[in-house]
């Protein structure tokens, strides 16, 4: 894991990077320090694996400002907050944005390697989501038009009598084009048809809003 992925540490303290920087190292992962949020959204690349390190106090962008920014631009990288002023609304704005946690100065080594473990976790299964959506895809359009029709009616729950009379074909005709999208979209079951086709179509609206 520790070639494919990246530990981003923004912050403004050139001593607190190298701090942060020093353990992600000793964990034997790669690391890129910004000293601004700004100077961070202007270097990375959108899809490079990882977790990012932010404080909140900054010049310019706060880390919570960047939290937020990361999720208008719909960029899913996790996010671990750190900051010297643990505040409540503070700390209930960043778990609101999605951040995998929010420590308090001065930390604690090891709570900052769970916290690192535990975003890049969640990287992993992100990442692994959106590649077995995208394969879904990719069965679906193999489908014919025709085929298509009939799963989004076996999708409905419509039974093989009602889709043959609606599509005027016989119920063995209905019976074959079932067991050829069953085929293609790797589907054992009815249920299973369904969560592929939901999963789908969430990675479409996905592609759909970035």
């Amino acid at each position: 894991m520790s070639n494919d992925v990246t530990i981003f540490i923004v912050d403004d303290d050139e001593q607190a990077r190298q701090s942060v920087a020093a353990l992600v190292r000793s964990m034997g992962f790669v690391s890129q320090s910004f000293s601004s949020a700004e100077e961070f959204l202007a270097r990375y690349i959108e899809g490079t694996r990882g977790c990012l390190i932010t404080d909140v106090r900054m010049v310019g962008m706060s880390g919570i400002d960047l939290l937020e920014e990361l999720n208008t631009r719909n960029i899913f990288l996790p996010v671990v907050v750190l900051t010297a002023y643990a505040e409540t609304p503070l700390t209930v704005r960043a778990i609101k944005a999605g951040a995998v946690t929010l420590l308090e100065k001065p930390y604690a080594d090891d709570a900052l390697w769970d916290a690192i473990r535990k975003g890049l976790a969640m990287d992993a299964a992100e990442r692994g989501k959106h590649e077995y959506q995208k394969e879904l895809r990719r069965r679906m359009e193999r489908l014919t038009d025709t085929q298509r029709t009939v799963m989004d009616m076996v999708v409905q729950g419509l039974p093989n009598k009602v889709i043959a009379k609606r599509l005027d074909v016989s119920v063995r005709t209905i019976e074959n084009r079932r067991h050829e999208i069953f085929s293609i979209m790797h589907a054992d079951s009815v249920a299973e048809l369904v969560r592929m086709v939901i999963e789908a179509e969430a990675e479409s609206e996905d592609g759909a809003n970035e």
